[in-house]
């Protein structure tokens, strides 16, 4: 149960005043922040910040400020207590690497999309195979053979990984020499 307000007779103290083993004053700065039954919010923030420099910060904001500033500090802190060298900025650093791996990712997923929309419309496309082509009434075996290639190449690559950069050169090289035909 949380208390917003101090009610008189004798409150519980918060957890700040709980760890430091004093009194907690009725106008106490770090009550409204570090609630009785969260002790190890305030317990990281004093062991990285130090009470006393908890207590001027917030002494100093504006009180509609201080929500963040608490915030800010109980993550900063969290993380100093996980990765003691680094803090917070290790995890900055590691979420950035996930970005930048993600966003290859993507754009290798991306390509890949582009390369399957050409490699299905290009068999219909004309490109002397298509219907409307007079060699494909004779039944010219190398434009059945290609044909064929083609269809087979595209279900032998479905198990393979999204981004097989190969793949997408092979492909591409292979569409150049069918306009060359």
């Amino acid at each position: 149960m949380k208390e917003s307000g101090r009610k008189q007779g004798a409150p519980s103290p918060c957890a700040a005043c709980k760890l430091l083993r004093r009194r907690c004053a009725q106008d106490c700065v770090f009550a409204p922040y570090f609630p009785a039954d969260e002790p190890q919010k305030f317990a990281n923030v004093h062991k990285v910040f130090g009470a006393s420099n908890v207590n001027k910060m917030l002494q100093e904001l504006p009180v509609h400020q201080r929500g963040d500033a608490v915030s800010s500090m109980v993550y900063e802190a969290n993380a100093r207590v996980r990765d003691p060298v680094y803090g917070c900025v290790g995890a900055i650093s590691s979420l950035q690497q996930q970005i930048d791996v993600l966003q290859t990712q993507l754009a290798l997923a991306q390509a890949e999309v582009v390369h399957l929309r050409v490699s299905q419309t290009a068999p219909f496309s004309n490109h002397g195979f298509g219907p409307t082509s007079p060699s494909n009434s004779t039944g010219s075996p190398s434009s059945s053979k290609l044909m064929a290639s083609h269809h087979h190449h595209h279900h032998h690559h479905q198990p393979k990984p999204l981004y097989d950069m190969d793949m997408v050169m092979d492909q591409s090289h292979y569409e150049e020499s069918m306009w060359t035909c």
